[in-house]
């Protein structure tokens, strides 16, 4: 990894109509972001398209060149309906055909008398694009410039952007600091907004939440890729939530 000094960015792409319909809970989304933010990757927006290759194509192309990377989750798999590499193909302009390097890999799990079409359909690659290897099930993922195209279960999911992630482009991984505001969130809005006002340089947000005592409560979070920025804003936010307690103490 590289330590980039302009923001690395990325869009998720979650394809399949499992997901859109609710049968499938998506549990890749908070684990791609998390891992990313964590290396220096601003994760910028999120996608779920139907299992319609213009819909792929379209959210592809347009996601690509707005970010640094796109990751692309689902639709890999050796069914009909598993179109993702066929429509990436199309949205690059590239063929697609059975891969030798993927099909070998197919074989280190599958045995040769096994290897119907079904399954060579995991072994199908857009022309020019790199492998992403799966070490729980062997059939690769693939990555074609800056789109990185992974399976859609969890395990595997996880295996392939462990892969990858050696060969990222990386920021300034974005600091953060969490304060409970003990006060509901119209209580700190006022005198927030003055605070992001007083410090443009850094993000902070307000997250209503229910606490153990069934009161209402906000955390305030305050983010910055400068630990100095982040300080100074968050020795104003901590001065804001005394003077609201001292307000709000009956």
């Amino acid at each position: 990894m590289s330590g980039a000094v302009e923001p690395v960015t990325a869009a998720i792409m979650v394809v399949g109509d499992e997901i859109l319909s609710g049968r499938t809970k998506d549990r890749n989304i908070g684990y791609i972001a998390e891992y990313l933010t964590a290396i220096g990757i601003d994760v910028c927006e999120v996608r779920v398209v139907p299992d319609i290759e213009e819909e792929i194509v379209a959210a592809v192309n347009a996601l690509r060149a707005r970010y640094t990377y796109v990751f692309s989750t689902g639709g890999i798999g050796p069914t009909h309906d598993d179109i993702t590499a066929d429509s990436i193909a199309k949205a690059f302009g590239v063929a697609i055909d059975v891969d030798p390097r993927a099909r070998a890999m197919l074989l280190e799990r599958i045995a040769e008398a096994d290897l119907n079409e079904a399954r060579l359909r995991m072994a199908r690659i857009p022309a020019g694009a790199e492998l992403v290897p799966n070490p729980v099930s062997k059939a690769p993922g693939f990555w074609i410039e800056n789109v990185i195209v992974m399976a859609g279960v969890p395990t595997i999911m996880q295996a392939m952007l462990d892969e990858v992630a050696p060969k990222l482009k990386t920021g300034i991984r974005m600091l953060s600091e969490t304060i409970p505001a003990n006060a509901k969130e119209g209580d700190v809005g006022g005198p927030l907004r003055l605070i992001a006002q007083a410090h443009p340089d850094v993000t902070i947000g307000s997250y209503p939440f229910i606490a153990e005592d069934g009161r209402p409560n906000t955390n305030l979070v305050v983010r910055s890729r400068d630990p100095g920025k982040l300080a100074a804003a968050m020795f104003d936010v901590r001065a804001m939530v005394a003077d609201i307690a001292m307000k709000l103490a009956p």
